[in-house]
């Protein structure tokens, strides 16, 4: 993933596409931000599992700042939110629909052996194992605690 990244940052510099280049810049940076502090506590440099959350993150926050721009009549700005959206959206695996979140879940719950809201911890964690970058977290908590919980 790192050097798709760094090839699209080369490439985005050739052709002078500003919003492509800067997002990838600001994608390089945490990532390398990322590194830094996996050192400083003595771990190996971010995976592809962690740097997919990281960008899932990134995309959250851009999310988030869209939607504030768009309700207070910025549309420049949340289109421009929205352009970085899609170059960080392009490193990822497609997400999965609600179909595949339900069934990932099913799978989760069974593989726990969960029966209670106490167990949503370990579903969560399995969860996140094994689809971190493929999975919105959020809509999958909802899916989660309606099946522990009935």
């Amino acid at each position: 993933m790192r050097d798709e990244i760094t090839e699209a940052l080369k490439q985005a510099t050739k052709s002078q596409d500003k919003r492509r280049l800067s997002t990838l810049r600001l994608v390089a940076a945490a990532i390398k931000d990322r590194d830094i502090a996996n050192r400083t506590a003595g771990k190996e440099p971010a995976n592809d599992d962690e740097l997919r959350g990281l960008l899932a993150k990134m995309i959250k926050q851009r999310e988030e700042s869209a939607k504030i721009y768009a309700d207070n009549g910025r549309a420049e700005l949340a289109d421009g939110e929205c352009e970085e959206i899609a170059v960080i959206q392009a490193f990822l695996p497609q997400q999965m629909d609600a179909a595949e979140m339900e069934a990932a879940v099913r799978d989760a719950v069974a593989e726990t052996g969960a029966k209670a809201m106490s167990d949503m911890g370990k579903v969560m964690g399995v969860l996140k194992a094994k689809y971190a970058g493929r999975m919105d977290f959020g809509r999958a908590n909802g899916v989660v605690k309606a099946a522990l919980s009935g």
